[in-house]
């Protein structure tokens, strides 16, 4: 009897080789509008996946249901081995502190500066560090996005760009091991554009991170991308590497790289 708990046990805890995170068959509605209508899908560790999408695809609700912030109507969401669908909240929670978010806005703490803000984030996650290792980690997180002389500053001090890296510094500094991008490149000019996806590659070889990447920059979606998914009505339109969504012989697939 004891051994076959184990077992049980051991069924729902994730193992190398296995999806890291995997969406299967799930709905979710509002009202009538039908985000997300069936999805399934899987992303494995260390894999960059490229949620591609026009606004209204689903691409953000499915993020949302990942960390258990929306119910699913419909389907099952696992994470690491964990139905998140099922989970309560101090069980999310404990998800959570394994996720990194880049916001689309950077969404920084306006009254904390920028040393104040990633210090917050990393004493939220782990209540155990004394003074000198959160110090450790507030530097080693700023060197990773080059902007270590920016610690002491307000984020009204900075510009877009560096907003982004600072955010970015913060999803890191919890050294997560799944990271979520929102929409990265939003808003930024064509220079710290590129700037912020070669951040996202080098935090790929870096870290080993598994990431999911919302966005409807096809620039960002080419070189972040080891595999692309593209979102309408809720459905996988198609999936693939960017070569392969390039060449999809559908009309509104196609439409994407329409100029």
């Amino acid at each position: 009897m004891e051994n076959s708990k184990n077992s049980s046990a051991k069924s729902n805890e994730w193992t190398t080789g296995q999806p890291l995170i995997t969406f299967e068959n799930v709905y979710k509605s509002y009202g009538d509008n039908k985000v997300l209508n069936g999805i399934n899908l899987s992303v494995h560790k260390g894999e960059n996946l490229v949620i591609l999408g026009r606004s209204g695809s689903g691409k953000s609700v499915a993020v949302k249901c990942l960390v258990g912030l929306t119910k699913v109507d419909k389907g099952v969401i696992t994470v690491m081995g964990k139905d998140v669908t099922k989970l309560n909240e101090q069980e999310l929670n404990q998800i959570r502190l394994k996720i990194g978010f880049l916001f689309q806005n950077g969404a920084l703490y306006d009254s904390m500066t920028v040393k104040q803000n990633l210090a917050f984030t990393l004493q939220h996650n782990n209540k155990k560090l004394n003074e000198s290792e959160v110090e450790v980690a507030i530097l080693e997180a700023l060197n990773n996005v080059g902007l270590a002389e920016a610690i002491d500053k307000m984020p009204a001090e900075l510009s877009g760009g560096m907003r982004k890296r600072i955010g970015l510094a913060r999803a890191l500094i919890i050294k997560p091991e799944i990271i979520i991008y929102d929409e990265p490149t939003a808003g930024l000019d064509t220079i710290t554009a590129r700037e912020i996806i070669e951040l996202i590659r080098n935090i790929k070889q870096n870290y080993n991170a598994t990431s999911i990447i919302i966005t409807h920059d096809l620039t960002c979606a080419k070189y972040t991308g080891d595999r692309i998914i593209v979102l309408k009505d809720g459905i996988i339109k198609a999936e693939g590497s960017f070569s392969d969504i390039e060449n999809n012989a559908d009309d509104w697939v196609k439409s994407f790289f329409e100029k």
